[in-house]
């Protein structure tokens, strides 16, 4: 290459994580963010497979080499065995944390994939050629689709994970979720809990004004008192002064955590300027988020650790719910590769 040339490949990488960072840091709660960050990846990746190429290094041509394969190999050992590691987990779930619905997702995307690896294998049988191949092309560019916007959702929501809070907040809000026996704090539910007492001893450690602590969450029909009060009391048995809590214990959506939760800060500080933090557990970080900026509160959050068993069926789950979220989006994303399959239909009468 010329080094005009040169200078233009190594600049795209440049100038897409300038991209990155800019949109990165005025909202990160936004999933092009994600879409952004892959696109500097890969164009860095190929930069520098370029340069070690171009280095006529042998060793560290060797080394990158062998690397990249492993890399291959992983990727196609993942999805070689992806209904055995799906099932696993369904199995792990199941024993751990009960038999509802949305704790078997796993489960049953493992039975839909079986299902469909099977007629793929032996629909051929029994379905004209042309019905067989339009089928493939529709699963095929839709199961594409998916796995790409399931990166890009993967990619988004550990982004947003390591985006580090500064302990300067006037309020910390910890949402809600599901008790135990109706009024004691689960598991899940503490972590959330822990990791905004953390950061409140952290913060008085650094030498500013303690937070107050927003407790938001509804009682549930299952429930004999709110989840706020149930927060409120685990707090206080942790240390937490009584002064610096606050209850918001009428919403039942994550949305209405927020919504409510600024109902509260209005109600406290009228519109006075401040700034706050939420918690939640880490694979819920990045939809929390969206719906704070739906709610209009300038916040961003502090994901508390989740159980790894138990993120696969959660991260998917969260999927799910920002694919209603962007509904709109994935009719026309799938309307799109119904069209090319329709296409492909007519081309084979």
């Amino acid at each position: 290459m010329t080094v005009q040339e040169t200078l233009f490949v190594f600049s795209i990488p440049i100038v897409l994580g300038i991209i990155f960072a800019i949109s990165f840091t005025v909202e990160p709660r936004r999933l092009i963010n994600g879409w952004l960050f892959n696109l500097f990846a890969v164009a860095f990746l190929f930069t520098l497979a370029l340069a070690i190429l171009g280095s006529s290094n042998l060793l560290l041509i060797s080394v990158a080499g062998t690397l990249f394969v492993i890399t291959v190999l992983i990727v196609i050992l993942i999805f070689t065995l992806h209904l055995f590691w799906l099932l696993w987990n369904a199995i792990l779930v199941w024993r751990r944390e009960g038999h509802s619905l949305s704790n078997m997702l796993t489960l049953y995307i493992a039975i839909g994939l079986l299902l469909l690896e099977i007629a793929a294998s032996f629909g051929r049988r029994f379905i004209p050629e042309p019905i067989y191949i339009t089928l493939a092309v529709f699963f095929s560019f839709g199961g594409l689709y998916i796995l790409l916007t399931l990166y890009n959702f993967l990619t988004v929501l550990i982004l947003y994970n390591l985006r580090p809070q500064p302990h300067n907040r006037t309020f910390l809000i910890v949402l809600g979720a599901g008790l135990l026996h109706g009024d004691q704090v689960s598991p899940l539910l503490a972590s959330r809990i822990d990791t905004a007492i953390k950061f409140y001893h952290k913060q008085i450690k650094k030498g500013r004004p303690a937070p107050r602590i927003i407790f938001s969450g509804g009682k549930g029909s299952d429930e004999t008192i709110s989840e706020a009060l149930a927060m409120q009391r685990y707090a206080l048995g942790k240390g937490i002064p009584e002064k610096d809590t606050l209850l918001e214990d009428k919403s039942t959506t994550t949305l209405e955590n927020m919504t409510f939760s600024k109902r509260l800060i209005t109600q406290e500080i009228g519109e006075a300027p401040y700034k706050a933090s939420f918690f939640t557990n880490n694979y819920h970080l990045f939809r929390a988020g969206i719906y704070a900026r739906m709610a209009g509160i300038d916040a961003n959050g502090v994901g508390g650790n989740t159980s790894f068993y138990f993120l696969p069926n959660a991260v998917i789950r969260e999927y799910l719910a920002l694919v209603v979220l962007y509904k709109r989006r994935h009719v026309i994303a799938f309307g799109v590769i119904v069209f090319i399959a329709l296409v492909q239909l007519l081309r084979g009468w």
